[in-house]
């Protein structure tokens, strides 16, 4: 099953060719500015609102993001961490039927019941990361709605579900690797012969 995230092989990043530099920092402050926005616009304001970061790759986007609504707005908002674990379709099982629980490592500093909850993570690729959110987030409390944030979108979604707010929209083959920091967007070229190991 394809996915953005590496499981680094005992090769470690030596079978990753670096491709392209796609954004530097100054663009992706721009763009959580943008977004930070847009969030503001369509919610009509920050009240309600609460940002959980995907485990991971989600969880400075969402705080970077915390920041910039509060300099905009005045309003601190509520933004924890997700862990969709637990939730996943793709993790090894026991057997046919059984997951195999590890330690929920949620944070989340208010009930997100009856809230704005918007998911934030760094790249959506397949999209089963955050369907395994939506269930997450939704074994715990009913949102009042619940949106998602994302750095990349790089296509090859396998579930109907689609952000609605993206920093950068990136096209990507299946042999392709996005590393997301606050740093730098950069796109690298698989040389595995089998491909990547993957894990979301």
């Amino acid at each position: 099953m394809p996915s953005n995230r590496l499981r680094l092989l005992s090769g470690g990043t030596k079978d990753l060719i670096p491709k392209a530099q796609i954004l530097s920092k100054p663009e992706i402050d721009r763009a959580i500015t943008r977004i930070a926005h847009e969030i503001l616009e369509r919610n009509r304001g920050p009240h309600d609102l609460m940002l959980l970061g995907l485990l991971r790759g989600g969880e400075w986007l969402a705080e970077a993001l915390a920041i910039k609504i509060e300099a905009l707005e005045g309003v601190s908002i509520p933004h924890g961490v997700l862990d969709t674990s637990n939730f996943r379709d793709d993790y090894p099982r026991q057997d046919d039927d059984v997951l195999e629980l590890t330690l929920d490592r949620t944070v989340m500093p208010v009930s997100p019941k009856d809230r704005v909850v918007i998911l934030v993570d760094d790249v959506f690729f397949t999209g089963r990361t955050v369907r395994a959110a939506l269930d997450s987030l939704l074994s715990r409390a009913r949102a009042s709605k619940v949106q998602l944030a994302v750095m990349v979108d790089r296509g090859h979604r396998e579930v109907p579900i689609r952000p609605d707010y993206v920093g950068k929209n990136l096209p990507t083959s299946l042999n392709e690797y996005v590393e997301v920091t606050p740093d730098m967007i950069s796109i690298y070229q698989n040389d595995l012969p089998n491909g990547m190991e993957n894990e979301s």
